[in-house]
């Protein structure tokens, strides 16, 4: 898997190059990658569906073959007595497991909501929890969340040692960040640990946030992973927050309508964040509460400015209202002219790429893991909400039918 620092060779070349992504491995587009020990008996057939695998440029009738938890075949017409178990997939699409690159699953804490209930329960196998714990409280959200849980969850550490700061004030006090003690909690856990995790609103850092950002910055260097940045009204400028960013670091919330946002005055796009862009820093929209704006977005991509990947920021209070899941957040994409296999890229194959999950995933390359999402793309009139209570009207909605996590089969009802 390339590393972040490969990252931007392989996915950003700028807004336009995001709609054309490669795969990891050299293949002919539609072409799936050639079996591994294809005469082997295998534990579950997917049979007939549309593989959509933005990584290998496939999108058409395949059936996917697994084994021992990982994919072991890609074709046309595999022989159902091979398999211990077969589904059909018949007008429905397959893919690989869904990404979450940004939400909160401290279940019973703060705002953390359930995953397995709001992320593998919708066709989601993997998610990125953005920093709902510090130092100071990883070590009971690892053991009692991460590890009990179904789905794969990987975290971003927060350089608040307690986790994401839901108060005024939380980040404005510099002594309570260490960034040695912050460095090495994420180094002996990883690849538990993916990142560290600031946020940048000046409600919460007050005047201190590039201070701050120096010291999440900090503690990313010392442990050699990416930094994501939650930046939303914050007191300093957005071009002063971007300055410091390094190739593989993340601006979440992108498209936010708020104070010293990536608009100018005249609906451009700063050119500090096409400067940010080209030197490889990640930009997510994570729609959470009060983080996208429809208008934002669609000025953005007019001017050949897609983001990177989708996400949510899921929370107890958002799994209610307006963002729902990762599956609406990619439908809600499609409504505003992302094509499906565009937005299906953005949440597997590029988020593998942003950060190392400990796994190959994203894929549905032979030898992956089998992690494997099964989606009806229902016709109709389907209502999408921002996070101003703007509306858009889109015509197709991802809906789970069923998933598979690490080779075993669960049916959603959704």
């Amino acid at each position: 898997m390339p590393n972040r620092r490969e990252f931007a060779k392989l996915v950003l070349a700028g807004g336009a190059g995001m709609l054309a992504p490669r795969g990891l491995w050299p293949a002919k587009a539609g072409v799936p990658a050639p079996p591994q020990n294809s005469d082997d008996k295998f534990d579950l057939l997917i049979e007939g569906g549309t593989v959509i695998d933005p990584s290998q440029n496939l999108n058409g009738v395949f059936d996917v073959a697994i084994k021992d938890g990982k994919i072991l075949e890609v074709s046309k017409n595999i022989a159902k007595d091979r398999a211990l178990k077969t589904v059909s997939a018949k007008d429905r699409i397959v893919t690989p497991g869904f990404i979450d690159m940004h939400a909160h699953c401290y279940d019973g804490v703060s705002i953390g909501m359930n995953a397995d209930r709001y992320c593998l329960n919708r066709g989601v196998t993997t998610m990125l929890d953005a920093g709902s714990a510090g130092s100071a409280t990883f070590p009971n959200f690892r053991k009692y969340i991460i590890n009990t849980s179904t789905t794969r969850i990987v975290a971003l550490l927060h350089i608040s040692p307690i986790g994401t700061i839901m108060f005024d004030g939380g980040l404005a006090n510099l002594s309570w960040l260490n960034p040695q003690v912050t460095a090495k909690m994420a180094t002996d856990n990883k690849p538990v640990v993916a990142g560290i995790k600031i946020q940048l609103t000046k409600a919460i850092t007050g005047s201190n946030d590039l201070d701050a950002l120096k010291i999440a910055l900090q503690a990313a260097e010392m442990a050699h992973l990416p930094l994501m940045v939650h930046i939303e009204d914050p007191y300093s400028t957005l071009p002063e927050i971007l300055k410091p960013l390094r190739k593989g670091d993340v601006f979440t919330h992108c498209y936010t309508n708020h104070t010293h946002g990536i608009l100018d005055a005249n609906g451009k796009i700063i050119p500090e964040a096409r400067e940010a862009r080209d030197r490889g820093v990640i930009f997510d929209p994570a729609q959470g509460q009060t983080h996208f704006s429809f208008d934002v977005a669609e000025k953005c991509m007019a001017q050949g400015f897609l983001c990177d990947t989708i996400s949510t920021d899921l929370t107890i209070v958002t799994v209610e209202r307006r963002v729902f899941d990762l599956p609406t957040m990619v439908s809600k994409f499609m409504s505003i002219g992302v094509p499906l296999d565009k937005a299906i890229a953005m949440v597997t194959i590029n988020p593998s790429r942003v950060f190392d999950f400990g796994a190959q995933i994203g894929t549905l390359h032979p030898g992956s893991e089998a992690d494997v999402s099964i989606y009806e793309l229902r016709d109709g009139k389907f209502e999408f909400e921002d996070s101003e209570g703007i509306k858009r009207n889109g015509q197709k909605m991802l809906a789970s039918k069923a998933v598979v996590r690490r080779g075993q089969l669960f049916i959603n009802a959704v």
